[in-house]
């Protein structure tokens, strides 16, 4: 009998190695988030930069800062319900006193957008009230992006993703800890809880592609 299963089996294109945005490149993707202002939808550019604000300061992944809802933010705890995860598990979010600031501003601007099911309502969403599919979020990033003048690193096939943002946060938390002189053995499983890795390895070999922590 011979195999239905193909002889060759198609190359899969390598992994695209995480990137680590600097502070000052986080700086010019805030600011670029102003390209994206457009006459029919006031708050999209507004909008746009509080959701990078919300995966950096969180570390949330995209779906799941997307799925957030009105009522998933607890501006008086300084904390972000995180309910579509990818292993199914609820985990709470604790953020920055900075980050709720923009967070309240942010919720103020999108009370005058139509919310269809009340507070249960996406926090991000286009002028209609609903909220902003995965896709079109990814290509706005890409005008984001090139306007900062963020390119494809050398020896890279495919330019910084959105993604990033969140390698970036833990890797940013996980330096600060070592310049603060903490334990950062002792920190890592805290950092996996907030990340929503299940086990402390995820968030391992996370940050183990990083040559500033490689230093």
């Amino acid at each position: 009998d011979s195999s239905p299963l193909p002889i060759n089996l198609p190359q899969l294109p390598p992994q695209q190695s995480p990137y680590v945005y600097s502070t000052e490149e986080l700086r010019r993707l805030l600011d670029a988030t102003s390209s994206l202002h457009v006459a029919h939808s006031h708050l999209q550019a507004p909008m746009y930069r509080t959701l990078l604000l919300l995966l950096y300061g969180s570390g949330m992944r995209i779906g799941e800062a997307l799925g957030s809802t009105l009522r998933d933010v607890d501006l008086g705890e300084r904390i972000v319900v995180v309910r579509n995860t990818k292993f199914f598990k609820t985990r709470l979010a604790p953020i920055g006193p900075k980050l709720t600031q923009e967070l309240a501003a942010h919720i103020e601007r999108r009370r005058r957008l139509p919310l269809p099911a009340g507070d249960d309502s996406r926090l991000f969403t286009a002028r209609t009230g609903r909220g902003w599919p995965y896709q079109h979020v990814i290509t706005l990033f890409q005008r984001v992006r090139q306007t900062a003048g963020i390119e494809c690193p050398v020896g890279e096939l495919r330019p910084p993703r959105l993604h990033d943002l969140r390698h970036t946060a833990a890797v940013h938390r996980v330096l600060a800890w070592y310049r603060a002189g903490e334990d950062v053995q002792r920190l890592l499983p805290q950092l996996a809880t907030y990340l929503g890795h299940i086990d402390v390895k995820s968030t391992q070999r996370y940050l183990q592609m990083t040559p500033e922590l490689l230093q």
